[in-house]
């Protein structure tokens, strides 16, 4: 059974007065920014600074890619309430060991300052990526569908912008301050949105799309997800590309039209002469 949900979605952005470099007043748009505290149980769990498009998938994506819930139905509720600025989280049999499972903590270099609780690289052991290919031509048709895409940072500017693909075909995208929540909230999608398979929408074979840099903390959050593809239009950390060789998950980076750098399990998108870049 899937929790119950508010739709409190909140406007993306509002209209301010600035002066240009002329010194003239000009009306413009800024990207919307809320704090969301998160409570589980009564449980004060973290502070998400988000635009607020959809802040329950948001809440359980994070719950979900944190590895605090192992799948939508341990939850009955999640209420928003932007007047005070939570969400209240109601489980049906709680988050066993929740506090000891929250002590460590470790801010990460996501933009809006992102959190992750435990150890980042506790569990890369467990996770088994399937044989997700993309063909180069899919590649430039997902690229192309991202420069087609209405977004808030077209008009706005100063967001993050996520997208999950199957080959090219884009199934959602999603904008936030953060990245890491932009892929928190299409991982709270997945599980929702596709309830009638276990564990949600396959991940198997989607690519997921960053308008953010590849670090760590991405490229964990995709493989929790499932996806063996990572394509970004900025680079990727040091960190970032050992764990997704340690995965065989293939991270494109730089890539915009039709230019691009794989630096790892090129097999994935069968590039020729494309072997020795690692994975």
């Amino acid at each position: 059974m899937l929790p119950q949900l508010t739709r409190a979605s909140a406007p993306l952005t509002e209209r301010v007065t600035a002066l240009d470099e002329h010194g003239q007043a000009v009306e413009v748009s800024i990207p919307a920014e809320r704090a969301l505290t998160v409570y589980v149980d009564k449980r004060e769990l973290v502070t998400l600074m988000t635009l607020g498009a959809h802040p329950e998938w948001l809440v359980l994506g994070y719950l979900r890619n944190q590895r605090l819930v192992a799948s939508a139905d341990e939850l009955a509720s999640i209420t928003v309430d932007w007047d005070s600025g939570a969400a209240a989280v109601r489980t049906r049999q709680g988050i066993a060991d929740l506090a000891a499972r929250t002590r460590q903590r470790t801010v990460t270099t996501g933009c809006g300052q992102g959190s992750v609780f435990g150890d980042l690289m506790a569990e890369l052991d467990d996770i088994r990526l399937g044989a997700g290919r993309l063909g180069q031509d899919q590649l430039y048709g997902l690229l192309n569908a991202i420069r087609l895409q209405e977004s808030t940072y077209k008009s706005a500017g100063s967001v993050h912008g996520c997208a999950l693909f199957e080959r090219e075909r884009m199934l959602i995208f999603v904008e936030d301050v953060g990245r890491h929540n932009a892929i928190d909230t299409i991982a709270g999608w997945m599980w929702l949105e596709h309830s009638g398979a276990p564990g949600g929408l396959r991940g198997d074979d989607k690519v997921f799309y960053t308008t953010g840099r590849l670090t760590s903390e991405m490229v964990i959050k995709a493989a929790q997800m499932g996806v063996p593809i990572v394509v970004s239009r900025s680079g990727i950390t040091q960190m970032g590309l050992q764990v997704a060789r340690q995965l065989g998950l293939c991270a494109v980076g730089r890539a915009v039209n039709r230019r691009f750098l794989c630096f790892s399990a090129p097999e994935r998108l069968g590039l020729s002469g494309a072997a020795d870049a690692g994975g």
